[in-house]
Parts: C-alpha cells; sequence; structure tokens
C-alpha cells in the first residue's frame, strides 16, 4: 500500500480541515507540535485506527517515518490519510509555529 505525502508548504496553503495526527511519544510532543495536532503515539495508533474511518488524517512526527507507518494503518482502517514529509522538524525549519505543552 502506496501512502501519499503532502508537504509543508501543501498542508499550510490548503487550511487542512481534517485531523492531524501527532504520533510521536507524548514527551516529543510537548515539546512542540503542530497547531491543533492530536497526540496518539505510534503504538497505540492501531488500537483508534477505526475511529479515523471515513476521515480525511494528516499523520505526523519527527522527520516523518513514523507517521508514514500510522499512515499505513489508518488507511487500512478506511482513513483518508497522507503523512507530512519532514515532519515536524521540515515545518519548524520552514518558519511555521509549533505549540508546546507542559
Amino acid at each position: 500500500m502506496t501512502i501519499s505525502e503532502i508537504s509543508v508548504g501543501q498542508l499550510g496553503e490548503d487550511g487542512f480541515s481534517g485531523v492531524l495526527l501527532d504520533v510521536r511519544s507524548p514527551g516529543e510532543y510537548a515539546g512542540g507540535h503542530l497547531p491543533g495536532a492530536v497526540n496518539v503515539p505510534l503504538d497505540e495508533v492501531d488500537a483508534v485506527a477505526a475511529r479515523y474511518a471515513g476521515q480525511d488524517v494528516v499523520t505526523v512526527c519527527h522527520s516523518g517515518a513514523r507517521s508514514l507507518a500510522a499512515a499505513r494503518l489508518l488507511s487500512a482502517a478506511g482513513a483518508r490519510v497522507q503523512s507530512l514529509a519532514g515532519g515536524t522538524e521540515a515545518w519548524r525549519r520552514s518558519g511555521n509555529p509549533v505549540e508546546t505543552s507542559h
């Protein structure tokens, strides 16, 4: 199964209205995540994948590897999913804001 990737530019330009799913650990998420992203660590995605069936989802991790794995699980459960190319690091390098949790 091939998962498509969305670039930082496309995500920022398109005004994405679906679910941003950050699949990093809670500690990584707290250190800085895309505004509005929901944290579901990769090892928990399979257990909740069905709740995203039929929804538009962009998965996000640090650099893009874990988000592709999560995207495969979500796609198999029926979500319309893309992975953010380059992850949170690419988002930051492009000068986009991140939110932190304390």
